[in-house]
């Protein structure tokens, strides 16, 4: 009894191990991307919000991504490509909505509160559940459709735990090595107390690295999801000139190939996201002067009466 359970529990892992092998590019985006969600927080407050957000990935991979994905799978495939084109045009819009904030486009209202706690949150999570429904879908797509249900669904679960346990824990660790570093400039040894300081003095770079990197990997994998998922649906255009791209540069090896897709993707990304906040902030701002002339024309007709 307890060799045959091994036996399933090893086969389990292994189908997992090999799954999460292939989702390695998203995870890496999604590490990149969540430290952003943490600055401006005073230090106090880093860990306790990285972990909200982790339970919060948890929430969108165990009730929501894997009973979803597998009811999809099972009963209607064919609406799969159409979630994630959604999901991949949400990505290309917060991802050009921060390219525009780098050359001082302010979106929204001042008052939005970039210390809002759990504004933070809900963004973290929100771009969480997108990036998480990549990862899930991948791993379900990579798993040997002869596992049978429960099988697949115990390889999904050990995925889920050990991609949030991997991503937020960098994270963790991440947005903790300036304290780290502080610490070390306590020390005795003079050596080690340059090295903290080295440490802390590096950390706005850092950030500001990993702030870029995040954007590029929103709206990479926001771009490749919607070229991919628009080849399926409605429109093989931008894959097709996708393959154009890679097939000219495939001689140059497969490095090269996946450089140019990422390049590809994301310009992409960039060029459909500015499309869509030019769209939102135009219906945005619609929106806006209409509520006052409503307002307006209100009033007077109370007026007159």
């Amino acid at each position: 009894m307890s060799v045959g359970l091994l036996a399933v529990v090893d086969d389990i892992l292994t189908a997992a191990l090999k799954a999460s092998a292939k989702t390695a590019g998203v995870v890496i985006d999604d590490a990149a991307v969540t430290p952003q969600y943490v600055q401006g927080l005073t230090p106090a407050r880093e860990l306790p919000v990285v972990w909200r957000i982790s339970l919060g990935s948890l929430f969108n991979k165990f009730v929501i991504i894997i009973p979803i994905a597998l009811l999809l799978t099972a009963f209607a495939p064919w609406v799969l490509p159409y979630l994630l084109i959604i999901g991949g045009t949400y990505l290309c819009f917060e991802g050009a909505e921060k390219v525009t904030e780098w050359f001082g486009v302010h979106h929204g209202s001042d008052d939005d509160g970039a210390r809002d706690e759990r504004k933070l949150v809900f963004g973290a999570i929100r771009t969480d559940l997108i990036l998480s429904t990549e990862i899930m879908l991948i791993a379900l797509s990579s798993l040997d459709e002869g596992l049978g249900f429960w099988m697949t669904l115990a390889a999904l679960a050990v995925i889920a735990l050990g991609m949030t346990a991997l991503v937020y824990g960098a994270v963790a660790l991440l947005v903790k090595v300036d304290d780290i570093g502080l610490r070390l400039m306590k020390s005795p040894s003079r050596k080690v107390r340059r090295t903290g300081a080295r440490v802390v003095a590096s950390m706005p770079g850092v950030f500001r690295v990993i702030s870029v990197v995040g954007t590029v990997a929103m709206l990479w994998v926001g771009g490749h999801l919607v070229v991919a998922n628009l080849a399926e649906t409605f429109w093989a255009g931008p894959y097709d000139l996708l393959h154009v791209v890679t097939h000219a540069v495939e001689a140059a090896g497969p490095v090269v190939v996946w450089l140019a897709d990422t390049a590809y993707s994301a310009v992409f990304g960039l060029a459909f996201g500015l499309l869509i906040v030019l769209i939102v902030t135009g219906v945005t701002r619609l929106v806006r002067r209409r509520g006052p002339a409503t307002t307006a024309a209100h009033e007077a007709h109370a007026d007159a009466h």
